[in-house]
């Protein structure tokens, strides 16, 4: 059964922002989850299912709680992170593959997010209607605004296009407010890798044109481009901190926020 809207929750695509004295983001989310597996491996159930009982934390305060004192809706693009490309593979192969990957990952999200009764959609850009949605932009849209989860699937569809830039397109196309990008072990945006160099520098904020110039590696280009002409804000955060999905959503989590704002 759908769960009930709460009672200021507009129709259309109108962008909502936080009521006065808030600091919460309002709107639709886009979570850009990197989920990192030996081509090998089957995903852990606990990795599986760990963020997702973050993911059930923040929609029941959101049912509780309504707009604008937290977020509404919450859309995730699944990024495929390993085994991607294979040395001497075609590169159109290999992007499809990663594709495919990213739907296998959406359909184990959902299955958890099923079990733990949040009414969830999966949509891939390739159709494969056996077992997800195929993309429609307004289908989507009537989906979050009935309060399901929405997960995106096989990128855009298109060999040469990343996950980013997936994210990036997704988020503009249902008038996102901000992207949450979870990133495995990795709490921000630093100026070189702190796995490499323990004397790297952490950016608590930084404006797209800082990250163009200086040519950090958060998101390619086209992506953070397309995140900068929408007024998309970015939210870079370590997703293996127990907690911190549900306070990515509250602005309150230690990592790094990319706006267009200098």
């Amino acid at each position: 059964a759908d769960h009930p809207r709460p009672a200021d929750a507009g129709e259309g695509m109108a962008r909502l922002r936080p009521a006065e004295g808030h600091d919460l983001v309002a709107g639709e989310v886009v979570a850009h989850i990197e989920i990192e597996v030996a081509p090998d491996d089957r995903l852990p159930v606990v990795a599986r299912t760990a963020p997702c009982r973050e993911r059930t934390a923040s929609h029941e305060h959101v049912l509780a709680h309504g707009v604008p004192d937290v977020v509404r809706r919450v859309v995730v693009e699944l990024a495929f992170v390993g085994g991607r490309t294979s040395e001497g593979m075609d590169r159109t192969t290999a992007d499809y593959i990663g594709m495919l990957a990213t739907v296998m990952n959406a359909m184990a999200l959902q299955d958890a997010l099923e079990n733990m009764d949040v009414a969830t959609r999966v949509q891939t850009a390739i159709e494969m209607r056996q077992i997800a949605e195929p993309y429609i932009r307004r289908k989507a849209v009537r989906h979050l605004e009935k309060e399901r989860v929405v997960i995106f699937g096989a990128g855009t569809g298109n060999p040469y296009f990343s996950t980013d830039t997936t994210a990036a397109l997704r988020a503009s196309e249902i008038n996102a407010d901000v992207i949450l990008m979870a990133k495995n072990g990795v709490d921000g945006v630093y100026d070189s890798d702190p796995k490499k160099n323990p004397n790297a520098k952490k950016y608590d904020t930084l404006n797209y044109m800082d990250v163009l110039n200086e040519g950090l590696q958060v998101m390619d280009s086209t992506a953070i481009s397309m995140c900068m002409d929408n007024d998309i804000d970015l939210v870079v955060f370590n997703m293996n901190e127990p907690g911190n999905i549900v306070k990515a959503v509250r602005r309150e989590v230690n990592g790094t926020t990319i706006t267009k704002k200098k």
